[in-house]
């Protein structure tokens, strides 16, 4: 999304369009000769995608059908720097074994805009994934609802505030932990590449929203790109990133959350340029969220950024890819290509060809130019998942702008099957009040594979004994980014409970956390009986005798029942009004 100085000698603008020099070259998708045999992620367009002509923004692998397989949405729409045609968001169903039926006409029938951005998300918690679309050019964002077999109606009129805006992204995640799905906007006001106000809208429980943008720190930021959602500091509330691509002080932006879903601003993000996506994951094993930024770094290189641990302080690293040429790159995902452990690199690029990089487990990225084809061509988003349900991370590419516009599949033929199980990195402690009630668990769980929804799951389940009595299980609904919710009903008074998460990955492995525990509250402790100096409920003989044995002046003494520092007759008359047996 921006043809750099370097590689086009031309600065993407949102005055002018964009060279189009380029795109004979890019329609013929040339392939660089490498080995087919030498190749792990070998394009296979043409047998598993319909034949394809349209401008796509960005895309989404989700299982819209609940039938265990992916299918995927793309975002479509028309126009760079000015609004172009208005095109339908593209439903493509899997038959299971990864190959792809367009079926727009029977699931999104009538849909069209101009679409940067699609996500999804339950909103109305009703067991499938809704859709938001984040329309561009001043048109209002639309809300797909799902009937539970992949088909969708356009809810936008009764679910969404009026507001229009030029975005070019929008996320899900529950920012006020109330156990469903809040929506944030990039906005560039008017514009495409304008400046605007992000937007916050709160979720009622319904999937009905609200605008809670007050919630946010105010001001326009120029140029938004993109937006994510991700816990920088493992407290289990969800975190902000801002990505914009106008120059400081318009830099992007980290918003911590209070766990309320208010935010503040997060000093310390080394400056970056003109960014198009991010992306998070733990580079270096050690258990926070990393960040790379595709093209924010100096001559719109990769900016790759350690976390400190807490989300304070960022580590530039970025000479850690090798090599981190100055082309236009637009998005990037991590994931573990080899299943050694450590999460490796595929970078999308717009007019060069897109990269795979191994990561050495310390979070250096060195490129390997045998494991895909170099294909020069229009990526401008890139997600990877298992489509054919065979183990192995696939890789698919969204062409827009320039070229032939087909988008491209490349499926894992021989890397080694994902035997790796989910890690639960951050587990809720329970905290008692006063008497039980239902208990909110949130888990941040990560897996061998980054997307703005975390990794793919078949199913997270909270599970939990009471008093060391049978196992009890309820499914944790997903929160947004990497984090899981559910909820331990209220158990009795004082009993102990003993809870975990097991989470399982779309490759059916199996993840266990640490248990971890919590005592209900008992109940209250009953008032005090006046006269019963010896604790035991009852006023008697034998406080009687305590009283008399400590027989006058005794300051500070329990049997002063007036406080008036003598042990005398009032004190005893006090006793035998409460005499009990």
């Amino acid at each position: 999304m921006g043809w750099s100085a370097a590689s086009q000698g031309y600065v993407g603008s949102s005055s002018m369009p964009r060279p189009t020099t380029t795109v004979a070259l890019l329609s013929l998708g040339l392939a660089l000769a490498v080995p087919a045999a030498a190749q792990q992620f070998v394009q296979q367009t043409s047998t598993r995608f319909p034949t394809q002509a349209e401008y796509t923004n960005q895309c989404t692998a989700v299982d819209i059908d609940n039938d265990g397989d992916l299918d995927i949405v793309w975002a479509n729409g028309q126009g760079y720097s000015s609004q172009g045609a208005a095109l339908a968001v593209r439903v493509y169903v899997n038959n299971g074994a990864g190959v792809f039926a367009d079926q727009t006409s029977t699931r999104a029938a009538g849909i069209t805009g101009w679409y940067r951005g699609v996500e999804a998300g339950d909103v109305d918690r009703d067991g499938d994934m809704d859709l938001i679309l984040a329309n561009d050019f001043n048109k209002r964002p639309q809300l797909l609802i799902n009937n539970g077999a992949g088909v969708f109606a356009d809810q936008t009129t009764t679910r969404l505030p009026t507001t229009t805006m030029s975005s070019a992204r929008a996320q899900f995640g529950d920012v006020d932990n109330d156990g469903d799905l809040d929506l944030v906007f990039c906005n560039n006001g008017t514009t495409r590449f304008g400046s605007g106000q992000p937007r916050l809208y709160l979720n009622d429980g319904t999937g009905v929203f609200t605008d809670a943008t007050a919630n946010l720190p105010t001001g326009n930021v120029a140029e938004q790109m993109d937006v994510l959602f991700l816990d920088v500091d493992n407290d289990l509330d969800l975190d902000i990133f801002l990505a914009t691509r106008a120059s400081t002080p318009n830099q992007s932006r980290l918003w911590k959350n209070n766990g309320q879903g208010r935010f503040t601003l997060q000093t310390g993000i080394p400056n970056d340029g003109a960014a198009y996506s991010y992306d998070a994951g733990d580079i270096d094993g050690d258990g926070d969220l990393d960040l790379i930024g595709i093209n924010a770094g100096p001559s719109n290189g990769e900016l790759l950024l350690k976390n400190n641990g807490d989300g304070t302080a960022w580590t530039n690293v970025s000479s850690s890819i090798s090599p981190n040429p100055t082309t236009d790159d637009n998005d990037s995902r991590f994931f573990d290509l080899d299943m050694d452990g450590d999460l490796d690199l595929v970078v999308g690029s717009l007019g060069s060809r897109d990269r795979i990089y191994l990561n050495n487990g310390t979070g250096a990225f060195t490129e390997s130019t045998t494991l895909m084809a170099a294909v020069s061509d229009a990526t401008i988003d890139v997600k990877v998942a298992d489509f054919d349900n065979d183990g192995r991370f696939d890789i698919i590419t969204a062409q827009g702008e320039s070229g032939a516009f087909q988008n491209k599949i490349f499926m894992n033929l021989t890397g080694p099957v994902d035997t790796r199980a989910p890690r639960v990195v951050t587990l809720e402690q329970v905290s008692v009040g006063l008497e039980p009630v239902d208990h909110v668990v949130r888990a941040n769980i990560w897996d061998d594979m980054t997307s703005d929804r975390g990794f793919h799951d078949r199913g997270v389940t909270l599970r939990w004994t009471v008093n060391g009595g049978a196992e009890q299980s309820a499914p944790m609904a997903w929160n947004g980014n990497n984090q899981w919710r559910g909820v331990i009903p209220a158990g009795p008074a004082s009993a102990q409970v003993r809870y975990w998460v097991t989470a399982r990955d779309w490759s059916n492995n199996l993840g266990t956390s640490a248990e971890k525990f919590f005592t209900e509250p008992g109940p209250p402790p009953p008032p005090p009986v006046t006269g019963d100096l010896n604790g035991d409920g009852v006023v008697n003989g034998a406080d009687l005798g305590q009283l008399l044995a400590v027989w006058g002046a005794a300051p500070g003494n329990a049997a002063d029942f007036n406080g008036d520092g003598a042990i005398d007759g009032i004190d005893l008359g006090v006793l035998l009004a409460n005499w009990t047996v």
